[in-house]
């Protein structure tokens, strides 16, 4: 039995299968805990987790996607906030948008609210649904399928590409790159192997490419919107901004979507209940798709660095101290959701989860996860009568063995093998 008091979240790989004991026990010490090993804030609680989110003004995002594994640039003594303000852009990935604060952060999500629109999702949705039968046709014939590599993966980048307007003529090559299921991008990995090489570099150049040509000659396409768009104060922004708003939209929408597909479907091969349910009732699908998104937070937390010394749930935070906000646990604070590790098709408050962040950096691909999830369960459901698990590639029910990705941001299976039987 792993003992909790010593645990290294960020090393643990028995923390990988199942982090929910540990989370229940931090929860268990006080909503807001230091942790032993490296001197972070662990947010377990709803509350606790949201007030920070929205607290822009006391807990910088600037070290978002690195966490305390990048050493802050200057050691942070004195005035922290002015220090933070002064060398945040000398952090790895800090030109993301993920690890910006108002007002550059303002002015870039306005561009970035360019390409997910409700009109934009609306004309998406039945592309969504076509893909999903078009993907399905390709291995409905086997009785098996690599869920990761022949659905989740090429589906959800198709769809993601189709958003952001990535050229009929170029899909292919996108596909021919991603074909490989995405492994976290390296960030958060294991602590001590996350920043050795940043795997957006193609999608810079090509997203550069499109820009800049919408920019010499429009078309009537999404991407000349979004190379046309300007910043709040009408300024025209750099090429490279704008290129940072879609690569980070692409990026992050095939990884996240394909991470919480795969989680739907190893909960859904495990329970012929569920399937025989929703297959009986689709309209319980949208609650499905709510109810795994809490329970299996593809993203398990979040980082944050305190600009000053703040106070929560009585706990005092220091100036410079790394706050994780774990969503994986505050979506299972019994608090705020009643027995809150079971998956309920009829829970009222499921879509309070946290599984998208809080505040300004909530995360704006939510609708299209939601979109995408609710075509492709439909579809899959609708088009067989029976999921089930592998028992020759994961074991039999009971003792599912399963890889999870090596990551303490990212929660995900590394591969997933079903069979079915096709509907009749």
């Amino acid at each position: 039995m792993t003992d909790y008091a010593q645990a290294d979240f960020f090393r643990d790989q028995e923390l990988l299968r199942d982090p929910y004991p540990y989370f229940a026990y931090l929860r268990g010490q006080c909503p807001v805990h230091h942790e032993s090993q490296h001197g972070v804030v662990m947010v377990t609680g709803y509350e606790e987790a949201a007030a920070i989110h929205t607290d822009a003004e006391r807990f910088s995002s600037c070290n978002s996607t690195t966490g305390p594994f990048a050493p802050f640039p200057v050691p942070l003594e004195g005035d922290v906030s002015a220090l933070i303000d002064e060398h945040r852009y000398e952090l790895p990935f800090s030109d993301m948008i993920l690890s910006l604060d108002p007002p550059e952060h303002t002015a870039r999500r306005g561009l970035l609210m360019r390409l997910i629109t409700p009109r934009r999702l609306r004309e998406s949705e039945e592309y969504m649904r076509k893909l999903a039968e078009r993907t399905i046709d390709g291995f409905l014939g086997t009785g098996e399928c690599d869920f990761i590599r022949e659905f989740a993966s090429p589906y959800t980048m198709l769809v993601i590409a189709d958003l952001v307007g990535v050229p009929d003529e170029d899909r292919d090559k996108f596909t021919e790159r991603f074909s490989r299921p995405p492994d976290g991008g390296g960030v958060g990995n294991t602590a001590g192997e996350a920043m050795e090489d940043n795997p957006l570099a193609w999608l810079y150049g090509e997203f550069c490419k499109y820009v800049e040509e919408r920019r010499r000659a429009p078309r009537n396409d999404v991407l000349s919107g979004l190379a046309a768009a300007t910043f709040p104060d009408g300024s025209l922004p750099d090429v490279l901004d704008v290129v940072r708003v879609a690569t980070i939209i692409f990026a992050a929408g095939h990884e996240s979507s394909t991470r919480f597909l795969t989680s739907a479907l190893m909960i859904l091969a495990d329970r012929p209940d569920l399937q025989q349910t929703l297959r009986a009732d689709p309209a319980l699908i949208p609650n499905f798709v709510e109810e795994v998104l809490r329970t299996e937070s593809v993203v398990k937390g979040d980082f944050r660095l305190a600009r000053v010394t703040a106070e929560v749930a009585g706990v005092q935070i220091p100036a410079g101290s790394h706050v994780m906000l774990l969503h994986g646990a505050a979506n299972r604070d019994p608090r705020v959701f009643e027995d809150p590790d079971e998956l309920r098709l009829d829970r009222g408050n499921a879509r309070q989860h946290l599984a998208f962040g809080r505040g300004i950096h909530t995360c704006p691909g939510a609708p299209l996860v939601r979109a995408e999830g609710r075509a492709a369960i439909e579809r899959l459901l609708a088009r067989t009568s029976d999921i089930r698990i592998s028992e020759k590639a994961h074991g039999p029910a009971g003792a599912r063995q399963f890889r999870y990705l090596p990551s303490f941001v990212l929660r995900g299976l590394t591969d997933l093998t079903l069979e079915f039987d096709p509907a009749s």
